[in-house]
């Protein structure tokens, strides 16, 4: 088993609870970012840089991650690509991305793209706090059991 990061986006808490995890579980973490990072000094951690450019990281998650495997990752976009190829993919507050759900996932956050872009909301998410961590926590340790029974 493998867990991909899009590391550039993830909260340091959510990529310590995967690698928590990892050491308890035994599977390997892989993250993906655009820039340099501190890699972990865990032997089930690699850290890949891939090329600059816009999607680079998330072209890279989507040709290298395979059915079976977990990326961790907040972009719509990307995980809807990888839910059609088959790979689970959860963001770092807990909710899992899916077929059922990805119609909306993609049409709320197109509304609220727009709705930025022409000046009418401001912001972002809500700092990551103690109740994203254990709901990421809890999603996590679901879907690896669910994973790991193929």
């Amino acid at each position: 088993m493998r867990v991909w990061i899009d590391a550039d986006a993830c909260p340091r808490a959510a990529k310590d609870q995967v690698i928590k995890f990892a050491l308890k579980r035994r599977f390997e973490v892989v993250l993906v970012a655009g820039q340099s990072q501190v890699k972990p000094a865990f032997a089930c951690v690699r850290l890949v840089v891939v090329p600059s450019g816009p999607d680079a990281a998330d072209d890279y998650l989507v040709e290298n991650a395979v059915p079976g495997e977990l990326v961790v990752c907040s972009d719509v976009p990307l995980a809807d690509r990888l839910v059609k190829k088959g790979v689970a993919a959860l963001d770092p507050r807990g909710r899992e991305f899916d077929e059922r759900n990805m119609g909306e996932r993609l049409a709320v956050r197109n509304l609220l793209t727009d709705l930025r872009d022409q000046g009418q909301m401001g912001g972002g998410q809500a700092a990551y706090g103690e109740r994203d961590r254990q709901a990421f926590a809890n999603a996590l340790d679901r879907l690896l059991a669910r994973l790991s029974r193929g």
